[in-house]
């Protein structure tokens, strides 16, 4: 797949002819619904019938490089160019192909309905797990029931490993509280755990993620008793498990978030962890790229320090945000789909931004109110950005926060790059 940033005057009719494709399969590859909408800045994926790519003005090795995803050597050397200021307008250029990296790939969803099991059919042939969220935990170890058997038939129906999650919180309770009742009781941490491999039997879960957020600092070794125990019992049981854990930068980072998150003990214990790498532009904050890839590589920078590389996948979040500006403390950003996020950006034929730091598309526009908005998305290069730090870091994978937005290009993408791992 060649990514193209939409140009003054690029229409779908004149990109198609001149990278030797179809106006439908461009559209199909972007989930395009009307061929006249382009915004100036846009991304659109290309899809290559052949390994080909013809120099146009302006190129150079290094931008034609980046564009396709391939090391600038590589590409040289496919081409005995010995000088790579020496390219020539129309000159065709042989893409060399490598053997596609294989990968793990975990989505949690928070649809239940029929919408969540039409999400996992369309998708679930990328995807090696599917996490239902999620159970909560009560303080005496009983487990809050959601309907999850559909997800689950869906995604064994497409040879997805089903991954029960649990958590200590909810949208209005931080959570912390229960963490501390539930941890530092043995009796307790004993129900818990024979409830969790109850439902796991019964429903036909295959593994466990263990999300328990705002855990207090002094209950740090706790938890690691915890996750401790509950890999012995689960092992026993021919289970595997996994943690979510916050974005830290260091082992000595505070706050509630991060200090009983002790990245080397969860390396050490479970079978792999999920790293939460988004929500730095979060809906009760100042507008700013969700999962800024700058941002992302602090974190990737100490994860691997301490935990197995082939132990982490990497978070990456798939949906948009639309913030009334200016913002103030109170406000909270509308979350909605990627999809949604262009929709918005061709009603007012806005031109689309990219921050190269944080490797994020935005945009701006006034409502019809006379509301100014600033929207965070992501697209075909910000996702290839987040694909490309999974190789450099040789990752175990990636791990989708949330399932249900529709995001075309990431899908289309993500096969292009990797082969997904099934069990």
């Amino acid at each position: 797949m060649l990514i193209h940033v939409v140009q003054e005057g690029d229409t779908l009719w004149s990109l198609a002819d001149y990278y030797k494709t179809d106006v439908v399969s461009i559209m199909e590859a972007n989930g395009l619904t009307n061929p006249n909408q382009l915004l100036v800045g846009q991304s659109l994926l290309i899809p290559r019938e052949q390994n080909t790519y013809t120099v146009r003005p302006g190129d150079t090795v290094w931008k034609i490089s980046a564009s396709l995803g391939v090391p600038a050597q590589d590409l040289l050397w496919e081409n005995q160019i010995l000088n790579p200021d020496s390219l020539y307008i129309g000159q065709i250029l042989k893409i060399p192909e490598k053997p596609k990296p294989e990968i793990e790939v975990n989505g949690f969803s928070y649809f239940f309905d029929q919408e969540g099991i039409t999400v996992v059919n369309e998708v679930g042939d990328l995807l090696t797990y599917l996490s239902p969220f999620a159970y909560l935990i009560n303080e005496d170890g009983s487990l809050v029931p959601i309907d999850d058997e559909p997800l689950i038939g869906e995604a064994i129906s497409h040879g997805v490993v089903p991954m029960m999650a649990i958590v200590n919180f909810t949208v209005n309770v931080a959570g912390e509280n229960i963490a501390n009742k539930v941890l530092n009781n043995p009796d307790t941490v004993d129900a818990l755990l024979n409830n969790i491999i109850e439902v796991m039997k019964e429903k036909g879960y295959q593994g466990l993620n263990v999300d328990f957020e705002y855990v207090l600092p002094e209950d740090r070794e706790a938890y690691n008793n915890f996750l401790t125990t509950a890999a012995e019992r689960l092992h026993n049981e021919g289970f595997f498990i996994s943690t979510s854990l916050a974005p830290k930068l260091s082992a000595e980072q505070t706050g509630l978030l991060y200090e009983a998150h002790d990245y080397p003990a969860h390396g050490e214990i479970v079978d792999f962890v999920v790293l939460m790498t988004y929500e730095w532009g979060w809906r009760g904050g100042q507008p700013r790229a969700i999962s800024p890839i700058n941002e992302i590589k602090r974190v990737l920078d100490y994860a691997v320090e301490v935990i197995p590389r082939d132990k982490i996948l990497m978070g990456f979040q798939i949906y948009a945000r639309d913030w009334k500006i200016p913002f103030a403390q109170g406000d909270t950003a509308e979350t909605i789909s990627v999809e949604e996020a262009m929709e918005r950006a061709y009603a007012h034929n806005v031109q689309i931004q990219y921050d190269s730091l944080a490797q994020s598309p935005f945009f701006s526009y006034t409502d019809s109110e006379g509301n100014d908005h600033e929207v965070w998305f992501e697209d075909a290069r910000s996702a290839r950005a987040k694909f490309d730090a999974v190789k450099e870091y040789d990752l175990r994978g990636l791990s989708y926060w949330g399932l249900g937005y529709p995001f075309t290009q990431n899908w289309v993408l993500l096969q292009d790059t990797f082969d997904i791992k099934k069990y």
